[in-house]
Order: structure tokens, then sequence, then C-alpha cells
């Protein structure tokens, strides 16, 4: 059985439905998502995915209320987890999953999965340890690397893959870029003052 992981999606809808379309073509039959869908627009794309999504919490998840409401519709093809890792057995493999990498990097240490994936640094990454798999999907966002990607595991083969979306979107624009350097100190100022309430 394959199973698409895919992480940090920031609202961009452009890229998730390339994903769930990506997913499909790949004849996936399960979909986790490891957080950081950020509001619950995005979890209603989830829910009208023909594959089952079950998604953990990320660090930008703010909309919970509206997001978990959105996983208990009538026809809904997502669940959401109470918190930001999960542990799983799909297909007689033990998969844990976590938002944060510093969860996931101590659990496939001790060698009770078959797999471990994490999101949360943007960054795709695949190795293995002894017989785990520790796999980052990467974001689907692309506003931190530019690349739209996500992980295929395969149960059977006990094999991962990543594979980048074709056609991607980045909302990390020019003008959005300029716009950053350009007010950097005012924004780290105000940042510096909030934190100091």
């Amino acid at each position: 059985m394959k199973i698409a992981i895919i992480s940090d999606i920031h609202e961009n809808f452009h890229n998730l439905i390339l994903a769930l379309e990506e997913i499909e073509r790949q004849n996936c039959k399960h979909i986790l998502c490891l957080g950081d869908l950020m509001n619950a627009g995005i979890a209603k794309v989830l829910s009208c995915s023909t594959i089952p999504v079950f998604t953990i919490w990320g660090n930008n998840d703010g909309e919970k209320v509206e997001i978990t409401k959105v996983a208990h519709y009538q026809n809904s093809n997502l669940s959401v987890s109470l918190n930001t890792y999960d542990f799983l057995e799909i297909d007689n493999r033990k998969i844990f999953i976590s938002h944060y990498d510093d969860l996931a990097i101590p659990m496939a240490a001790s060698q009770l999965y078959d797999a471990v994936f994490f999101g949360h640094t943007h960054v795709s990454s695949l190795q293995k340890e002894n017989e785990t798999w520790i796999v980052n999907p990467g974001e689907i966002s692309a506003h931190k690397t530019g690349i739209a990607s996500l992980a295929i595991y395969d149960t059977d083969t006990n094999d991962v893959k990543i594979l980048e979306l074709e056609n991607s979107k980045t909302l990390k624009t020019e003008l959005v870029t300029d716009f950053f350097k350009k007010n950097k100190e005012v924004l780290q100022l105000r940042s510096e003052k909030a934190f100091n309430m």
C-alpha cells in the first residue's frame, strides 16, 4: 500500500491541489499530514480528498476549532489528531509522525518503528537508521525552499521516495521579499515590543 506524507501547507491552495492530484496518480490509499495547514480553508480542501487524510497539529495551526469542525462534516475525508505527534499502525507497519524533528529523531533511535515522519523545517530529507526510515517530506508551501514536495511510503516494500511537484507556486513573491527587506528593522522592533508586553 502507498501512503502519501505531506507537511507545511501554509495556506498554499494551489500547491495543495497539485499535491492531491499527484497523490491520486501515485495510487496512494492514505494521506498523512504533518501539520501547519494554518486555516480551515485548507482543511476544507483536505476534507474533499478522495483519499482519507489524517493530520496532526503544527505550530502554525491557529484555527484548531474550525479545522476540527471541518473534520466532523458529513462525508469529510479528514481526521484530526489531538497532538503534534501520533503513533500509527498501517498495513502492519509501525509509523511515528510528528510535526517536530526533536520528537522524531529520538523515536527513530528507539528502532520501534518502520518509519518516522516529521515536518516543521520545510527541508526534505530521506535517511535510514538501521531498519527505520527518518523522513521529512519537505514543504507543500514552497515558501522557504522554493520547492513543493511530498513523500510516498510503500508499506509493501518499506521504501520511501520524495517527489517534487511540477508547476508549483510560491507565495513569497518579489513584492513580499522587497517589503520585508525594506521594513526589516521596523518589523523586528515591533516583534520585540510585542514579545516584551
